[in-house]
């Protein structure tokens, strides 16, 4: 008897796109201008943009600099997403061949390279999954128009799904009450969630972030089920002179001090650690907060690889391959 012919194993790209950051401390300057180069976060016309660009990335590189100097001269985000991507390409061993890559919106490896890799290794179907539980046309639709241009770009004809923004998954909301009630200190605390902020006129332009990231945060008080809990939301990480969404992450801390309160940090916006949350929340606010006279600061980690929130990415690419026809990804 002849053996067994072997039934071909579909090959499924599955990209991670994520913000990036830089790999060294000489490349603090051009990821700078590259994030402030984005028509989505910029939206300026093409010259003026390009020049506000170039002043607010020389204005922020050195104190940029320092703070990527903590991290060891270079953001940690890339190792982990690839962590993520591998985690969540395990769970999916079953659909055939699930291959991770990762194209970083800012810096290395950009959607061009990455989107060549996936070309040259001949996939049947591309999954993109963005790494921002909450939907921003500055972050989602961002890095999805950037992968689009260089799919096109790169000859890249494969079958692309998108999964979409879920700020209340299971896998994600069950991770976040987890993390929280592991720090939970028994004398109690404010809880804090804090997310990356928006200027006020891309909100008023229709952005849904804020109101998902509210959902994301309600949904993690009801799963926690703390009766009479204080908890509050806030924002940070304001980078232009623009009016941004309130109240300030930094003015939250204070007001904590006034009322003496300890306060437990949550990174609601945030799933691996980067500059934003190991400096900016664990060294910098950690300093507001001693100053102020904040009885106890806590700081929940976050997402990461934990098996919930790996599971309901999993999950979320398997709904995206069998739901409905395929569509474009951005």
């Amino acid at each position: 008897m002849p053996p067994a012919v072997p039934i071909a194993r579909r090959r499924i790209a599955l990209v991670l796109l994520q913000i990036g950051g830089p790999d060294r401390l000489d490349a603090v300057g051009p990821f700078l201008r590259n994030f402030f180069s984005d028509p989505e976060i910029i939206r300026l016309p093409s010259p003026l943009r390009a020049a506000v660009a170039r002043l607010i990335a020389w204005r922020r590189t050195p104190v940029a600099t320092e703070i990527y100097r903590q991290l060891g001269s270079a953001s940690p985000i890339l190792g982990q997403t690839w962590a993520q991507g591998w985690a969540v390409a395990e769970r999916l061993a079953d659909l055939g061949e699930v291959r991770p890559f990762v194209a970083m919106r800012y810096w290395h490896p950009f959607a061009a390279e990455t989107a060549a890799a996936v070309r040259d290794w001949r996939p049947d179907e591309v999954v993109l999954l963005p790494l921002y539980p909450q939907y921003s046309t500055t972050t989602t639709r961002s890095a999805l128009t950037d992968w689009a241009a260089a799919a096109r770009a790169a000859g890249l004809s494969a079958p692309t799904r998108t999964v979409d923004a879920a700020p209340t998954d299971p896998g994600f909301i069950a991770t976040q009450a987890e993390l929280i009630r592991r720090a939970w200190p028994r004398d109690g605390a404010r809880l804090l969630f804090t997310a990356h902020g928006l200027p006020l006129s891309i909100v008023q332009a229709g952005d849904p972030y804020p109101d998902q990231v509210r959902g994301s945060a309600e949904a993690v008080v009801a799963a926690l089920g703390i009766p009479n809990l204080d908890w509050r939301i806030a924002f940070q990480s304001r980078v232009t002179p623009q009016e941004w969404l309130k109240p300030d992450t930094e003015e939250e801390v204070k007001q904590a001090g006034r009322d003496g309160v300890g306060l437990v940090l949550v990174p609601i916006a945030f799933v691996s650690e980067h500059s934003e949350t190991l400096v900016e929340l664990d060294i910098e606010y950690r300093a507001v907060a001693e100053a102020a006279g904040v009885p106890s600061f806590i700081r929940v980690p976050t997402v990461g690889v934990h098996p919930a929130y790996v599971a309901g990415l999993a999950a979320q690419v398997r709904q995206a391959l069998g739901a409905g026809p395929l569509r474009e990804a951005a």
